[in-house]
């Protein structure tokens, strides 16, 4: 099973001026250390079970491209971005730009955005969820055509484009992988059977896993989708640092259901020593699974 490291507490000793030589000292430990992914959170105000909109929150991309000047071969990406935070030709820009600069390592995390309160405090439109989720779909049909050779008209519902111009062309061809995050059995799985090359879920226990993992399998039947060719990740609150032995063992049962991959983050002040102890204590076990 491959490790993958996410991003999310910015409240570190030092205040914003420790900030990004933490972040940066996180990201060179997990490219060195051969970790897959490294993740941060899209939010403009950070989320309430982290201590809400007191606590700081930096803007994701341009977090990634500052790591990506860091690093040599970690993928990076956002977990995920809100389809409500950027115009989709805009994102589509912007997660190109990070592939160019990074040689190729972006990756698109995407979903149908659920912070309600940081939209209406920064006075961004919050619609209903049924439109949030059509706005998705046009966004990921969107940046597809963005970053492939069509550079004409799109004519959505909400989103219309005279030009899906993108110069330069992402170096990662035919565009950065798309994850979709989130685990709403008729919206979002179906999104992922049509669309995604990998999809994240909450890890809440390997039989609500099993069973939305059945559920995608069935979206990629009426989509004529190979379930194979989307990889299936989770990200746990779980420290693998606490006790790893259990850690390993729940990671051996999701495993057992075709989860290839799993997001975990720092419970430290120290996100670097942090990643250090999970590549020398963790990864290694993780790669037999």
């Amino acid at each position: 099973m491959k490790l993958a490291v996410h991003l999310a507490n910015m409240t570190l000793p030092g205040g914003p001026a420790a900030l990004g030589p933490a972040l940066a000292a996180a990201a060179r430990a997990a490219d060195q250390g051969g970790i897959e992914t490294l993740t941060v959170m899209d939010h403009w105000f950070q989320m309430e079970n982290l201590g809400g909109p007191d606590e700081p929150m930096l803007e994701g991309y341009s977090v990634l491209n500052f790591l990506a000047g860091q690093t040599e071969r970690i993928q990076l990406g956002t977990l995920v971005t809100g389809v409500t935070y950027r115009h989709p030709g805009l994102l589509a820009k912007t997660v190109a730009t990070l592939d160019v600069l990074s040689q190729g390592r972006a990756l698109l995390g995407v979903g149908a955005a659920w912070y309600e309160r940081e939209h209406h405090g920064l006075g961004v439109p919050y619609p209903s969820t049924a439109e949030r989720f059509e706005r998705l779909e046009e966004t990921i049909e969107i940046c597809r055509q963005m970053w492939s050779a069509d550079a004409g008209p799109y004519e959505g519902t909400h989103y219309r484009l005279a030009e899906t111009l993108n110069n330069p062309p992402t170096l990662s061809q035919p565009g950065p992988p798309l994850m979709i995050g989130g685990s709403g059995e008729k919206k979002t799985l179906r999104l992922v059977a049509r669309y995604a090359d990998m999809c994240n879920l909450f890890a809440t226990g390997v039989d609500e896993v099993r069973h939305k993992i059945d559920v995608l399998d069935g979206h990629c039947a009426t989509e004529d989708r190979d379930p194979s060719t989307i990889l299936r990740t989770i990200i746990t609150a779980t420290d693998p640092l606490t006790d790893t032995d259990a850690f390993l063992a729940e990671m051996e049962r999701y495993a057992a259901l075709g989860v290839g991959q799993v997001f975990v983050g720092p419970a430290s002040d120290d996100p670097a020593g942090w990643v250090e102890s999970v590549v020398q204590q963790v990864k290694p076990r993780l790669d037999a699974i």
